[in-house]
């Protein structure tokens, strides 16, 4: 037949490049003449017509690439530009016999030719945007499939996806450094395509992004939060993991836990922590622990009900990594908000922070949230912290001690209450702290004597320890970084009435520190370095 011979028809075997070019150039104006005689379906004709004339501008900025005839993409675009316009072409042959086989499925069709055209036309574009058509590298293979994430239809960027996915587990470095903005983008419309697989492999590259700065700046700017947390609301189990770690990784900015909230984010991230598995419910946790830290959304918080799970998080048989969390974020929702204390406190939190306190090695967090907490509870409460801060100076972390340090000043507020800490056995273990190398646990330990030693039952014990005098005494160091020597000064006034202790101050260099002290104006040095002096006049006058 003679139709078999017309362009359209033609079939190269195994064409190069530049065949398929000449050829797609040969079809446009086939399928154009073609169209321009129909008289039904007008008004989507004239879309199409419209699409098809600007085809050979395209192809010919397309093929002006210096490496058009040498990478894969450019012939696997000119594949889908052929495949297209033989499309049109019969399509417009059935319109111009009037085969069609009804009105609706024809309206079909032509929307569907007519938006293959606008892809192809997009894709091309895109290919020259992205500056993948270069010299094939191991750098311009990562760039050339993250570029397949941004043309073709979906069942090509389900398979570009999962090469990616593996390129990613040997190299991840190579990804992100051929990132660039728009890459990002495409991932984030993928969140949302309707192939499971996709959703999948899309979050698993994103949370893996996640973790650059320069891809977290992007992941935001392109929106990608709506999706995530659509995804902790309706996605399969390997989805709702990933998107709860990129979710935790993005929270630990302050406006990104804002957005978080203001896209829905808290009560998927809650129902996660309260039922998901070991390492969700650890992401989910930390999340919510971040997003605690914005004291504006903590009321928006502890509505959907977070204060009473992050106790129960405490109570329970979890990782320990979801309790550190439970306990920060609880030490967050504390700070400032006396009615999130008292919801706290009537949550029965006081005893369970003080039960996780009582565990092989408590951290800062929990006795920082038992600090907030002092204000808002009775005094008859104070005993039942009081020794589990004992067992914090005895086996916390430095950064516990110095916390549970600053919490026994928050309680030492009347002279029953000094009585009952010096009776605890705590200030040997405040003494041992003076040592320390760290300067703002040496000050809250100082701070914490300081409050106690205006008891003369704990004054007795201070002075009975055989480091004691000396440790004060090394805090008397003028140093600008020293902030414990203020503390040190009035603590070793109290001890001041003691010969021993007076004698000990000397041996120990204290004149010396006092005298640039008193330069410095620090309260207090003056008159503690003229009681020294005066009993060494003392001392040297009754000899």
């Amino acid at each position: 037949m003679v139709e078999e011979k017309k362009p359209g028809n033609e079939t190269l075997v195994d064409p190069t490049v530049e065949d398929m070019l000449l050829h797609a150039l040969e079809l446009v104006p086939i399928a154009l003449d073609k169209a321009r005689t129909i008289t039904c379906f007008s008004s989507r004709w004239r879309v199409i017509i419209s699409r098809l004339e600007k085809i050979p501008t395209c192809l010919s900025d397309f093929s002006s690439h210096p490496c058009f005839s040498k990478n894969a993409l450019c012939k696997e675009q000119l594949q889908a530009v052929l495949q297209t316009l033989k499309e049109a072409i019969e399509l417009a042959n059935v319109c111009v016999q009037e085969k069609q086989e009804g009105k609706l499925k024809m309206q079909s069709d032509l929307d569907s030719l007519s938006a293959k055209i606008h892809l192809s036309l997009r894709d091309c574009g895109l290919l020259m945007k992205t500056d993948v058509l270069g010299e094939v590298t191991q750098s311009i293979q990562v760039r050339e499939l993250l570029a397949r994430l941004q043309i073709g239809h979906l069942e090509s960027k389900r398979k570009v996806l999962e090469q990616l996915v593996e390129v990613m587990k040997d190299d991840e470095k190579a990804v992100i450094t051929a990132l660039v903005r728009t890459n990002v983008a495409s991932l984030v419309q993928l969140m949302t395509a309707t192939s499971l697989s996709v959703r999948e492999n899309a979050v698993t590259v994103i949370c893996s992004l996640a973790e650059s700065e320069k891809c977290e700046n992007w992941l935001v700017s392109e929106n990608a939060l709506p999706p995530l947390v659509r995804l902790l609301e309706s996605g399969s189990q390997v989805a709702k993991e990933k998107a709860v770690i990129t979710l935790q990784r993005l929270s630990y900015s302050s406006e990104t836990s804002r957005l978080i909230v203001g896209h829905g984010g808290v009560s998927p991230l809650i129902k996660i922590c309260k039922t998901g598995d070991s390492v969700s419910q650890a992401a989910s946790a930390c999340t919510l622990k971040n997003i605690s830290s914005v004291p504006e959304v903590r009321q928006n918080l502890a509505e959907e009900g977070i204060v009473k799970l992050m106790i129960n998080l405490l109570n329970c048989e979890v990782l320990m990594g979801s309790k550190e969390y439970a306990a920060e974020c609880l030490q967050n929702l504390t700070n400032s908000n006396e009615a999130l204390r008292r919801l706290v406190v009537s949550e029965n939190g006081i005893q369970t922070l003080l039960a996780y306190l009582d565990g092989p090695l408590p951290q800062e967090a929990g006795v920082m949230a038992i600090r907030n907490l002092v204000g808002s509870v009775s005094v008859e409460t104070y005993f039942k912290i009081v020794p589990s801060l004992v067992h914090v100076l005895e086996s916390g972390s430095t950064a516990a001690k110095q916390a549970a340090a600053s919490t026994l000043c928050r309680i030492a507020t009347s002279n029953e209450t000094k009585r009952m800490i010096g009776e605890s056995g705590c200030i040997p273990l405040l003494i041992r702290m003076l040592e320390g190398k760290e300067n703002g646990a040496r000050e809250a330990a100082a701070q914490a004597i300081a409050s106690l030693v205006t008891v003369p039952r704990n004054c007795r014990e201070v002075k009975r320890d055989e480091k004691g005098v000396m440790s004060l005494v090394m805090l008397l160091e003028p140093s600008p970084s020293n902030s414990a020597k203020k503390y040190a000064v009035l603590v070793l006034a109290a001890l001041c009435s003691s010969k021993k202790c007076k004698k000990q101050m000397v041996s120990g260099g204290a004149v010396g520190y006092l005298n640039k002290l008193e330069e410095l104006e620090v309260p207090g040095s003056k008159k503690l370095l003229e009681r020294i002096e005066k009993g060494k006049l003392k001392s040297f006058f009754s000899r």
